[in-house]
């Protein structure tokens, strides 16, 4: 019995690893519809949303049975009751890829992001897509040591190119209109949201592992 519940732990890590996956491969295409102004990009990442919502409520689906069914203790439950967690905050990282998506189609046929601010979205992107991807490695139990420091020290860069979008939207400089300052303040501020989704899932990966909360 017990090994046949373990088993259910194992598909139950794999179907989270799976959306983490989803989750980088979202934002890495919303990231090319804004970069590239291709409205069509934009849309199919827009519709293909809901497979990463699906995909978490089978998701939760299954930790619930398994609470309902198997009665884990100890590091078990932590481990349960974690995935339900992180279910969600991996699909809100789908729903703020997406959020990208839109803003692309919605400057579409001009660029949302000003020529002289590519390089700093397009890095703050890439950073942005290694967490979703280091998060699925975690998941599968792959480089646990040190993982959550990693994303945590990849989060404070994210916080700092996320400061230097907001000043340049709002700075004295500015030449490019209100439109696109909102346009820049709300991608910065959806690449931000991702990355901290991404450090929440860490944070209760490695206390559902120690059952201690990093500091």
């Amino acid at each position: 019995m017990r090994e046949e519940f373990h088993g259910q732990l194992e598909r139950l890590g794999g179907e989270l690893t799976g959306m983490c996956g989803l989750a980088a491969e979202s934002m890495r295409r919303a990231t090319r519809a804004l970069l590239e102004a291709d409205l069509e990009l934009s849309e199919r990442v827009i519709a293909d949303d809901v497979e990463l919502d699906e995909a978490g409520e089978r998701c939760e689906e299954h930790a619930s049975t398994l609470l309902a069914t198997q009665a884990p203790v100890a590091t078990e439950l932590r481990t349960v009751l974690a995935t339900i967690y992180c279910a969600v905050k991996v699909e809100r990282m789908g729903d703020l890829a997406a959020h990208v998506a839109e803003i692309a189609r919605r400057a579409h046929p001009a660029p949302a992001v000003p020529p002289e601010l590519l390089d700093r979205v397009r890095e703050m992107a890439g950073l942005d897509i290694d967490m979703a991807t280091r998060l699925a490695a975690l998941v599968s139990g792959e480089g646990a040591e040190g993982g959550f420091d990693e994303l945590r020290h990849t989060d404070d860069a994210v916080d700092a190119l996320h400061a230097e979008l907001l000043d340049a939207a709002t700075g004295a400089e500015w030449t490019h209109g209100v439109a696109a300052a909102i346009n820049l303040a709300l991608l910065a501020r959806f690449y931000e949201r991702f990355a901290d989704q991404a450090v929440s899932v860490a944070r209760r990966l490695e206390f559902a592992a120690t059952g201690t909360l990093p500091g």
